[in-house]
């Protein structure tokens, strides 16, 4: 087989290794709270002209 070539008992044995995960009784989600700014002084049009210049060089 070649490399990159389809392996379908490798896939079957990721899924059925995928499907069997295991949860513990302590998981929880993390709650994240609170906000992100950011300030950009560059225009749409100064960011589109920066990214032209940089597709070029």
């Amino acid at each position: 087989m070649s490399m990159g070539a389809y392996d379908e008992d490798e896939h079957e044995r990721r899924e059925a290794k995928n499907n069997n995960v295991e949860v513990a009784d302590d998981d929880t989600r993390t709650s994240y709270e609170g906000s992100v700014e950011f300030e950009s002084g560059d225009s749409a049009e100064e960011l589109l002209d920066q990214f032209q210049q940089m597709q070029s060089n």
